[in-house]
């Protein structure tokens, strides 16, 4: 009973803390931390001592399979060189520059040890720098680099622990160690394949998503376990099954299994992550209090927990930049089209904060270590403060250096064409099918298709004061379903229909309000920018109409000589004819296009600056 109390009281401390830094815009891992290093001075709470069994087998799976689960692999296939370079060569050169400090600070350590502790504090941790990087919004490329290292940096980092407390044992020669490396990694890999290649086969052939959730809940431990009783890499065999089925879950899943594996992930990983920060700050009342009884002393110890912190901070920025320029030679970036400036470099290279693994691989050092609890301590003394010192001042660098957040009008421009060509591909399909249609049901469904594509365009109609016809719609369909969810209610209390129906229309009316897109709260989060991105790369039609200066009271004539209305405008930069948008009535632009095959459009509101081809459905 005392443990579910307490087990308890650390769910209910991580919701209200976390609510509170969502409230107030602070970053929640530093605060979890900070109430947990509180908490454990606090008369009344135990002392908690994290086996590094229950973090490398109970917290690490499930947290690695759920973010790889959610990263791109195509993003992560096109950066696989700075991840390979951070996740492999950033940690090796990391566990030795540590290892040559705390050798020359701490007396009577053996390199064997002073290894152990190097590659311990070597991995960034995946779900402070990324919860992070996204909170303060850094380019997207900067944080598909921050997910893919820390998805693999802890392979590296646990192998090479593992290798450095072999040779405290009994010795291992260099070739040994490439060898076990080797062994592991490939292992790790070869197991991940497995574990994708039979959770596909299952998936194929399970439609119940309840089914097909547990089989999600059991693969990471099972790859984790089934890897790890062969000494290969647990921690690669999981990141390399959530990556493949991650990437393969819409061709294998159902649209419902999707739907509720991605929910219970985000959940179980939103309670284990921020438990985890909690529980990290825990743990320094008793690491404090076993190097109070250390004969070391009390100077020596701070000074070798502060060149090591320095030392991780610095060894990662010597690494970043020459690895940029000498090795990786980033390309033009896909989103802006212009090669990532030095300040990316630097953020990256900032962005080294350290979590769960270093300190649940610190607790893997054997207890009759040297000085074992100093090296505890150097663990927790780097943990805490990159966190503190890299989290804290990361955003103030990221403004001051003007690194650009994702442009939600970008994505909103990106949506809107990709439905469009989504949509091209579904209506081609129609056309190809044979049926008969007395009731004109293809007409309905062409209708919805176009609703579906204006609302999204209607996002970017950022500067117009007037009501799109899609926030008209979802704020009138929000309040009817309301309604019609307390006649619902109403109707249940009476008892007079069976409880499983009353369930069934309520879903109903749950999914339809989901799928309701409110535009209003993403058009107030735009943020209308001149980038001059070539999204059209490649289309003749946006090659030979660049974008013009539009006029600056621009009308559409036929609707006023209709006496019409209209949502937003658009111009012809074949002629320069000025027509209402699709979600308009009378949608003159469109009709231009058919009477005159002038294919090239651009937006004619003010501040906007995109184009849009009718025949290839690409903006520019």
């Amino acid at each position: 009973m005392e443990i579910a109390f307490y087990l308890v009281l650390l769910a209910v401390t991580v919701l209200t803390v976390t609510a509170i830094a969502e409230r107030f815009d602070l970053a929640a891992p530093l605060l979890l931390i900070a109430v947990g290093i509180t908490a454990s001075y606090l008369p009344g709470i135990p002392v908690v001592h994290l086996p590094h069994d229950v973090v490398l087998l109970g917290l690490l799976p499930p947290l690695l399979y759920a973010a790889a689960v959610q990263t791109s692999l195509v993003d992560f296939n096109a950066n696989r060189r700075p991840i390979l370079l951070l996740s492999i060569g950033l940690v090796a050169f990391t566990t030795a520059g540590v290892a040559v400090v705390v050798h020359a600070l701490l007396p009577g350590i053996s390199w064997w040890a002073a290894f152990a502790i190097g590659a311990v504090v070597a991995p960034p941790d995946a779900v402070a720098a990324t919860a992070i990087a996204r909170r303060i919004g850094l380019p997207r490329r900067i944080v598909t680099i921050l997910e893919g290292e820390a998805l693999l940096n802890d392979a590296t980092a646990l192998v090479a622990l593992r290798t450095a407390i072999a040779a405290g044992a009994g010795g291992v020669t260099l070739l040994e160690v490439g060898t076990d490396f080797a062994l592991a990694a490939g292992g790790g890999v070869l197991f991940g394949l497995v574990a994708f290649i039979v959770v596909a086969w299952l998936r194929k052939r399970v439609t119940d998503p309840l089914l097909d959730t547990a089989i999600s809940l059991v693969t990471p431990f099972a790859a984790y376990i089934a890897a790890e009783k062969v000494h290969a890499s647990g921690v690669l065999a999981v990141v390399v099954a959530g990556l493949l089925l991650g990437h393969k879950a819409p061709i294998l899943q159902t649209a419902q299994s999707r739907i509720a594996e991605r929910m219970n992930w985000q959940t179980i990983a939103f309670l284990l992550e921020n438990a985890v920060f909690l529980l990290l700050g825990l743990q320094a009342r008793w690491i404090l209090r076993d190097v109070g009884e250390s004969e070391v002393s009390a100077g020596r110890i701070a000074l070798v927990c502060g060149a090591t912190l320095v030392a991780v901070i610095v060894l990662r920025l010597l690494w970043v930049f020459p690895a940029r320029y000498l090795l990786v030679r980033p390309g033009r970036d896909r989103d802006s089209g212009r090669r990532p400036p030095a300040s990316y470099t630097f953020i990256l290279g900032w962005a080294g904060m350290r979590g769960v693994v270093t300190l649940a691989a610190a607790f893997v050092i054997p207890e009759d270590t040297e000085h074992r609890e100093i090296l505890l301590l150097i663990a927790f003394s780097v943990l805490a403060g990159t966190l503190f010192i890299q989290g804290m001042t990361l955003p103030w660098l990221a403004r001051r250096l003007q690194v650009p957040a994702p442009d939600p009008n970008e994505d909103a421009l990106a949506r809107a064409t990709l439905l469009q060509q989504a949509s091209k591909a579904g209506l081609k399909e129609l056309e190809r099918l044979e049926y008969d249609d007395p009731h004109g049901v293809t007409d309905l469904i062409r209708q919805r298709v176009d609703q579906r594509n204006f609302a999204a365009w209607e996002r970017l109609a950022t500067t117009s004061d007037s009501e799109p016809p899609s926030e008209l719609y979802a704020r009138a369909r929000l309040a009817m379903i309301e309604a019609e969810r307390g006649r619902v209610l109403e109707v249940r209390s009476s008892g007079q229909v069976p409880a499983d129906v009353v369930a069934d229309v309520l879903a109903m009316l749950d999914v339809e309000e989901s799928m309701i897109d409110v535009a209003s709260r993403e058009r107030e989060e735009l943020v209308v920018t001149r980038a001059g991105v070539n999204r059209g790369a490649g289309c003749a039609h946006l090659d030979e109409h660049p974008a013009v200066e539009t006029e600056p009271s621009p009308v559409c004539a036929q609707c006023v000589a209709d006496g019409g209305t209209w949502v937003s405008l658009r111009q012809c930069l074949h002629c320069g004819n000025i027509g209402c948008c699709d979600s308009s009535p009378a949608r003159h632009a469109t009709g231009h296009f058919y009477d005159t095959t002038h294919a090239v459009i651009e937006s004619a509101e003010p501040g906007e600056d995109w184009r849009w081809c009718y025949v290839h459905h690409v903006t520019g």
